[in-house]
């Protein structure tokens, strides 16, 4: 049996998550406690993997 072929899928863009400052790279937004990248919601940040929330401050 033939394989399927995977229609419209994303790059995983990893390098837009780090930041180099001079020598350094800068990791961003991580979880306080499992130490995994956070997701960038509209109105939140959040893990995957524990469900912490950090809310994002209103800009008005």
């Amino acid at each position: 049996m033939p394989k399927k072929k995977v229609k419209n899928k994303r790059p995983s863009q990893k390098w837009k998550k780090y930041t180099i400052h001079g020598d350094q790279i800068e990791r961003a937004r991580m979880c306080p406690k499992c130490s995994v990248f956070l997701a960038d919601h509209k109105d939140r940040y959040t893990c995957g993997t524990c469900g912490y929330v950090e809310i994002k401050p209103k800009n008005k």
